[in-house]
């Protein structure tokens, strides 16, 4: 808890901050640091156990005041929708090559639009920030600049907001001069 209430106050009220505890705690100590974190203004607490026990995510969802956030390990569209219908979340966050590229995603955001449940994205944001605009449930996009080392227009982000660009496709045009020289052998 130090760690958060220092970031906290480094960054003030103003700015969501989100907990990530990557998978690595157990069920009873999920349940202890939920409610404290939720006290403290986390805004989502993420994937703090196994992503796939799905009966001990929902304990956790239904115990603390902070919405629970999984899915950047859901496995395929099915993956999602049993996590919704356990009600092992609140919130979910599918990744674009697990969840079954463009086709996945957007079977998954129906799924998300039955349930009233908010989808952001983990990861490939030039990619995802265009599937997020078709998303009824959008909430976050997960930025990263990783790629643009290698493409010839960055995505932009203007006030805070990703603006994909209008272009056909996803939008990337690769810069083949970058690729080569990134280019392991």
């Amino acid at each position: 808890m130090s760690a958060f209430k220092a970031v906290r106050k480094r960054v003030g009220l103003a700015v969501a901050v989100m907990v990530d505890y990557n998978q690595a705690l157990s069920v009873e100590n999920a349940l202890l640091r939920a409610p404290a974190l939720a006290s403290e203004g986390a805004t989502w607490l993420e994937e703090p156990i196994r992503h796939d026990d799905l009966e001990s995510n929902a304990r956790i969802a239904a115990a603390s005041g902070i919405p629970l956030q999984i899915g950047e390990n859901f496995n395929g569209v099915e993956a999602m929708a049993a996590a919704l219908r356990g009600q092992a979340c609140r919130l979910v966050m599918p990744d674009l090559a697990r969840i079954g590229g463009v086709t996945g995603w957007m079977q998954a955001r129906a799924s998300t639009a039955a349930y009233r449940v908010p989808m952001s994205s983990h990861l490939f944001p030039e990619v995802s920030a265009h599937l997020l605009a078709a998303t009824p449930t959008a909430d976050w996009l997960e930025y990263v600049d990783w790629a643009d080392a290698i493409v010839q227009e960055p995505l932009k982000i203007v006030d805070d907001m990703a603006v994909p660009p209008d272009r056909p496709g996803s939008g990337l045009d690769w810069d083949v001069r970058a690729v080569e020289r990134y280019r392991m052998s």
